[in-house]
């Protein structure tokens, strides 16, 4: 109202000075002021609208163009228009630019999302997917935005699952791309919109299925010691023994509770590793005490049936906890005393490492192992042959519980064997964990773990 106010009254000037002026200029030349006076107010008048019309028009092309420039800077109705206009469409663009912001973190923060996600419209057709969507499926982002997914994706489980359209629980197949299985959610949304979710279980099944094998092979191992003691005890309480026989079945009930007991051990062992926090790289352990509490023990197994070798230790400390390095030594010193016979070889000694490290190494001349069991030797549970390690009181336990051991101080297990010709552990520790120090403070280290160790 006030815009229309506003270009009314500049009319009306307009049409005054006119006839103002008009009229000045009839008396001047003939004394015809009433009409040059009419005339004046006309042309006036005229002038008026016409300059209003330039302004509008300006301001119409401004509106019709890019928008790029600054809008035009006339003064009245026109020029407060002008100003207001370029207001608004500023405000609406810097909404825009701030939803287009949002949308741009919304979508950086799917992208950086583990899964994959992908946004399908009404007709199945890819809106939209993050790299590891485009991973899981085989997609190309760019190339492949608003192609048909079926068209893309032909793995059938995923087509018969996308078209039932029943989608309270995911669908889980091979991934056709890698070794792995995938699994598919799909959630709708929208008008027929739908938001397929993927995820790579490969990693989660492997471990359900380690887990399932482990909880079998613990009732296996614990069964069947439990089976001996049942029936010896039903042997004791039914049958009429003699002493003789009475001992016997006596000491092999010792057996099977030893070798339970020996089970426990080593599986509250494995848990106690894998629960616990890495050891600190603070805590110096020396050599020579680790070498010489794994030699009493070596001695005290093979009572005198092997030839046993201990290099003497050099003045190296080892960083981490004791208990674990002398579990990780004694597992490996107790192996080869068990599995080689009476009459071999068992030599254990310190080496150094090419970048400052080191660690110990355990070499037998038993009856070797064949490569292919190689890699499997620190499973839990594997043996090369079942009969001989329960024979020889193992657990299968004791290479498993030696990897966590090293995997915690940074280390590696290396294993060299070939049929015939011995086995060649090592254990193996990086120069972060190793220092040579006197051989005084090494020895008075060897006294603070003697003490520390236990019996």
């Amino acid at each position: 109202m006030e815009g229309l106010l506003s270009r009314l009254v500049g009319q009306v000037a307009w049409t005054l000075v006119g006839a103002a002026v008009g009229a000045a200029v009839g008396r001047l030349l003939s004394g015809l002021s009433v009409e040059m006076a009419l005339a004046g107010a006309l042309i006036g008048s005229l002038l008026s609208t016409t300059l209003d019309r330039r302004r509008g028009e300006r301001l119409l092309a401004w509106l019709r163009g890019p928008l790029d420039n600054p809008a035009p800077r006339d003064g009245g109705f026109w020029g407060e228009f002008a100003y207001r206009a370029e207001r608004a469409l500023i405000q609406r663009d810097r909404r825009v630019q701030a939803e287009r912001d949002k949308l741009a973190q919304f979508l950086s923060a799917i992208e950086a999302s583990p899964n994959g996600v992908l946004l399908l419209d009404d007709h199945d057709q890819i809106e939209w997917c993050n790299k590891v969507a485009a991973e899981h499926f085989g997609l190309d982002p760019a190339r492949d935005r608003l192609q048909r997914v079926t068209n893309l994706v032909r793995a059938p489980a995923f087509v018969a699952y996308l078209q039932e359209g029943r989608y309270g629980q995911p669908v889980t197949y091979p991934n056709p791309r890698s070794q792995g299985t995938l699994s598919v959610l799909v959630k709708p949304y929208g008008q027929g919109l739908r938001l397929v979710l993927s995820q790579d279980i490969t990693e989660r099944e492997r471990t359900e299925a380690m887990r399932r094998d482990f909880v079998a092979n613990v009732s296996h191992e614990i069964r069947t010691p439990l089976t001996v003691l049942a029936g010896f005890v039903e042997t004791l309480a039914t049958l009429p023994l003699s002493e003789a026989e009475r001992e016997r079945v006596l000491g092999l009930m010792q057996q099977q509770t030893e070798r339970m007991q020996a089970l426990v051990a080593d599986l509250l062992t494995l848990a106690q590793l894998e629960g616990s926090p890495r050891p600190s790289a603070e805590g110096w352990v020396a050599v020579a005490g680790l070498l010489a509490r794994a030699q009493a023990e070596a001695d005290g197994l093979s009572a005198g049936r092997h030839r046993l070798r201990f290099e003497p230790a050099p003045a190296v400390e080892m960083a981490g906890a004791a208990s674990e390095l002398q579990s990780a030594l004694g597992n490996l010193v107790s192996n080869a005393v068990r599995y080689t016979p009476a009459g071999g070889e068992i030599e254990v000694r310190w080496f150094d490492g090419p970048d400052g490290g080191g660690g110990f190494e355990v070499r037998d001349s038993g009856p070797g192992i064949a490569r292919e069991h190689l890699p499997r030797l620190t499973e839990r549970f594997y043996r090369v042959d079942s009969g001989r390690s329960r024979e020889t009181g193992g657990t299968g336990l004791g290479l498993a519980i030696v990897k966590h051991v090293m995997q915690r101080h940074g280390g590696e297990i290396e294993v060299e064997s070939e049929p015939g010709h011995g086995s060649r552990f090592r254990l193996r520790l990086p120069g972060l964990r190793v220092r040579r120090v006197a051989a005084g403070a090494s020895m008075d280290a060897d006294v603070a773990l003697a003490a520390t160790a236990g019996p």
